[in-house]
Order: C-alpha cells, then structure tokens, then sequence
C-alpha cells in the first residue's frame, strides 16, 4: 500500500468526523470550530489515534488555502446594500480595533509572559483579529436574528480585520526578527498590503464576470471550477505582488456575489460547501499541529491572557467606534461579546515558527489556547447573550430564490421561488386577488407534498411555495406582493419610484392589499371602472386620472375596452393634474 493510500483513507474518515460533529454542536452547546479543533487534537499524537503531525509548513498552507476559500465564500453571500449601510463602522473596527486590541492585549501578555515588549504585541496582534469563519456559521446557524446593520457590522468586521491582524504581524516580524525599523517602513507595507490587495480584489472581480458571461462552455461544472480559479488568481496575484490575498478574495467574491451570470446558483451552492470542506480541514490540522500535553504548561497563562481579552482589550477597542457610529450600548456590548478568535490567530501564530524566532513556540501554544477559550465560552454563549440583550428579532420572509434557467441565457426572464408567511399580504387570500404585475406568471404552487394548481380561484397559504415566470424588471413588484408585510412603508418601495403596469380588471382593493397603493375609490370596482367614471371625454391611449397622489395611466386597450393600466406615484403638486 503506497503512503498516499493512508493519506486518504485518514483524511476522509476525519472530515466525516468533523461533519458529524457539527450535528453535535447545536446539543452540546460549543461552535463548530471548536469541535473541528478537539477532534483534530483526538487524533493526533497524544490522542486516540496518534497521528504524529509536526509540520508548521504545511499546516501554514493548508489553513491560508482553506481560509482564502471561506473568505471566497463569505464574499459571495454579502450583498453590497449590507456593506453600504455599515463600511464606516465596520472599516473602522477592522483597523482602529484590532490596532487598539492588539496593543491592550500585548501589554498584558508582556506583563504576563515576562516577554519584552515588541514579542507581547506581536502576540497581541496574533490575537487580534475576529475570525471570519466562525463568525458567519455562528450567526447563520445559531437560529438567532439580528437586525440587519448589526448583524451586517460583525460580519463585514470580521471577513475584513484579517489583512489588518496580519500586516500587524509580519510588520512586528520584521522588526523583531530583520531589525526593520518602525516608521515610514512600516506605512508603506500597510499602504501596500491594503491598496494592492483592494485593487487586484475589484480588477479580478471585474473581469471574471466579463468573463463568465461571455465564454461559452461545453461543460456546466466547468463554470464552478472557473469561479473558484478566478478566487484564487485574485488572491494569489494580489499576495504576489505585495498585497493582502485575503482582503483581494473576499472583494472578488463580493463582486461576483453581486453581479448576474450564468449557473449562479449553482456556484453559490458549490462554494457553500467547499467553504464547510475548507473549514473541516483547516481546524482539524491546526488541531493535529498542537500538542495537548504543551497546554497543560501554559493554561494559566493563557486563561489570563484570554480573559483580558475578552473582557477588557475587546470592548475597550470596540465601544468609542461604534459610540461614533450611534450603536446603542446593548449592541455594542453584544459587538464586544462577538469577538471569537479562530483560525487566523493560530495560523499567524505559526508564523514566528516560520521566521525563526526565539520564544515561537511558547506564542503558539499560549494563542492556541486563547483561541480554545474565547471561540468556547464566546461562542458558546452567543445566543444567550443575544437574548439577555434583547436583540433577537422575530424571523424574516425566506428570500426569494431565483432558479436558473441554464438553456435560456440570453431571454430576459427568471423563475423566482417564493415562501409564503404569515404575515405576507396575500395570506390566505385567492390568488386572483394578488394584483400582480401584467406578464407575470405563477407557474406552480407547492403545499407540503402537494402540488396545488395556480387557477384564480387558488387561496394562498403560509409556507406554499411559488414558482413565478416573471421579467427581472418586475421583480421589485412581485417581491412586495409576496415577501412584504403589513408594515412596509410603501415610500420605501420599488412602488414609489416606478409604475406598475397591471390588468384593468385588477380591483382597487386588490391593489391597496397588494401594494398599501390608497386609491379613492369602492374596493370593489375595477381600475377601468374607475377610469371610466372619471373622464368624460372618450379614452384613448395615454390617457390619464390623477387621484390624490396616484396616476393612473392607460397603456394599451382592445376597442373600448382598458386592457393594461400603470399606477404611479406623484410627488410633485404641479403633476397633479387631470389629463386626458
């Protein structure tokens, strides 16, 4: 049997070892990450299986390769509407606050430790940054809700502190181990690390979907292999060249994640699961790589340096940041809380090992144990923090799904599914009655194992499913039918801005239970009723009534007959004009 065999053979019963811990991590209580590093701790040399692994090299590779794909991922599910809303805040924290909380938490590791100074806020930095993979499986599988800016502030924070922990570290490096010194030095390799690495990030992204969309290719599991090529060409150019691989790929990944092209879906779902791969692998060597037996030495110390962190250099850092920003102080305690340390603080923690440094190892084994210790007790009590604060919010709709239609590139329509609830508008009311746009089709309705057929006289329910043909152009309307709830604010609509083309048969109450649209006028009539009682001259195309703030505008007709209507919105008194 070759060596590779074995290889294999651990390998693969290892991942199933981390995938069927991570069904045990909602009953015990501990993330995922924890789970991967204790099972990766077993197996190794002092554990049950005594795999002896050593070599910091090759544990190094793994977890950037792993890392830069999870990062990859992270980027691909951020939309940029979150990423608008929370840069300031999020920027700030990604380098005002892992500077500060490396320089708190270094200068308690130097009292500590006895270490001079420079080694105490290298380990500060090590430490300082949040951890990217932990925080987005904790928040997307601890069934807890946030509001939106919040939970949009800790994982921007965390996909984005990484480049500035590192540039921290190998800058501290430098130092300590190539005698650079501190100044102009030091700036032009945080200014190269970050401009590098934003620029090949954005030109990569950029390019790739010019790409994707214009390659025509014979295999469809080609385009996966593609993405995931054009995620590491970013990060390794940008590494290349001097930047920081890790801010290139989650740029790239947010700009194809925000782009439209072909098998996107797929793609997402692809990389949804390389990302879980990725995390296995990583957490499960970086466990392999300590020896347990060298944690018993420093538990002490390291439970100390743990605690400063979490209770004193973390919330020192975060809380005049996101004063500025006007976070309550509940939220911003809960930002405090949500500092979990995972892979990239052991990761950089093997770079002393890598530059030769003297005291490397101590700093390995004391971050190791840093890293067990908040991702534990942090990520362990996250929901219950969140509730104490009273920061969960009730459930939102699930997003509606688009389905690709792979043998129709170039025609401009999507299948999107979506998932009724119970306090979406059209709620146990009959399909007939949705209002919906002109063109839009309801192809198919799901209810539990039944298939229920799409007829007018169909009475919607929480939790079908509903397949609709729609134009991307009217998928802002259809979204507000049947994802909106009583308390959307229809000036913050797609409604307020753009004219919605319905049926004239459509009711006016139809249209007030669809779109919150106020028409004066008997629920019961129609829009072309409603037209017709209010001009006397005869009706042709282009015609117009204007009731209080809505214009409602004929389109097309057959004879005498209104066939489509568009309603819009009037802000403006002077267009508030009867016309004809």
């Amino acid at each position: 049997m070759f060596v590779i065999d074995n290889i294999i053979l651990v390998s693969a019963i290892l991942i199933l070892l981390g995938v069927i811990s991570s069904k045990l991590s909602a009953r015990v209580g501990l993330p995922v990450l924890v789970l991967f590093l204790l099972v990766g701790m077993l197996a190794g040399e002092d554990g049950i299986a005594g795999i002896s692994f050593d070599n910091a090299e090759a544990a190094h590779a793994l977890g950037t390769l792993a890392l830069a794909i999870i990062l990859f991922d992270g980027g691909l599910q951020t939309p940029t509407s979150s990423i608008k809303q929370v840069w300031k805040p999020a920027s700030a924290l990604a380098t005002v606050g892992v500077l500060f909380t490396a320089v708190i938490t270094g200068l308690v590791a130097t009292y500590i430790l006895d270490l001079p100074i420079l080694q105490g806020v290298l380990l500060g930095a090590i430490v300082g940054s949040t951890d990217a993979a932990a925080v987005f499986a904790l928040l997307r599988s601890a069934g807890i809700h946030l509001n939106k800016k919040l939970k949009s502030t800790l994982e921007i924070e965390s996909a984005s502190n990484d480049p500035m922990a590192i540039f921290l570290t190998v800058g501290l490096l430098e130092m300590l181990v190539n005698d650079m010194p501190i100044g102009l030095g030091l700036l032009q390799l945080f200014a190269q690390q970050m401009g590098v690495g934003a620029v090949c990030g954005f030109l990569i992204g950029k390019v790739s979907v010019w790409f994707i969309n214009r390659i025509k290719l014979n295999a469809s599991g080609l385009y996966l292999v593609m993405v995931t090529a054009f995620g590491l060409l970013s990060f390794g150019l940008s590494a290349t060249l001097g930047g920081s691989g890790f801010l290139a790929v989650f740029i790239t990944g947010v700009i194809l994640g925000n782009s439209k092209f072909v098998y996107k879906r797929g793609i997402f779902l692809f990389h949804d699961g390389l990302a879980w791969l990725g995390q296995i692998t990583m957490f499960v060597v970086l466990g392999l790589l300590i020896n347990p037996s060298s944690l018993v030495d420093v538990w002490l110390e390291g439970l100390l340096i743990a605690l400063a962190l979490i209770f004193v250099a973390r919330p020192l850092a975060v809380a005049p940041i996101l004063k500025l920003f006007g976070f309550k102080n509940r939220e911003t305690l809960f930002v405090s809380w949500v500092g979990l340390r995972g892979s990239v603080p052991i990761i950089l923690a093997i770079f002393p090992l890598l530059f030769g440094l003297s005291g490397a190892e101590l700093i390995f084994n004391v971050v190791f144990f840093v890293v067990l210790i908040s991702a534990t007790l942090q990520g362990s009590t996250m929901p219950w923090m969140a509730k104490k604060l009273s920061l969960i919010e009730p459930p939102p709709d699930l997003a509606a799904a688009t389905l690709e239609i792979t043998a129709l590139n170039d025609i401009d329509i999507e299948i999107v599914e979506y998932t009724l609830s119970e306090v979406s508008r059209v709620s146990e009311r009959s399909l007939s009655h949705a209002a919906l746009p002109e063109s839009v089709v309801v192809a198919m309705i799901t209810r539990g194992p039944s298939i229920i057929p799409p007829r007018g006289s169909t009475k919607l329910k929480p939790n079908d499913h509903l397949f609709v043909v729609l134009k991307p152009a009217n998928r802002p309307f259809v979204d507000l039918v049947f994802t909106a709830t009583d308390k959307t604010n229809h000036q913050d609509s797609h409604l307020a801005r753009n004219e919605l083309k319905v049926k004239g048969v459509t009711l006016v109450g139809d249209i007030f239970y669809s779109y919150h649209m106020k028409i004066d006028a008997p629920e019961g009539i129609s829009l072309e009723e409603v037209i017709n009682q209010k001009l006397s001259a005869e009706i042709s195309k282009g015609s117009i009534v204007v009731i209080g703030n809505v214009q409602l505008r004929v389109i097309t007709m057959v004879h005498t007959r209104i066939v489509t209507i568009g309603l819009k919105y009037l802000h403006n008194p002077e267009q508030r004009l009867l016309k004809q």
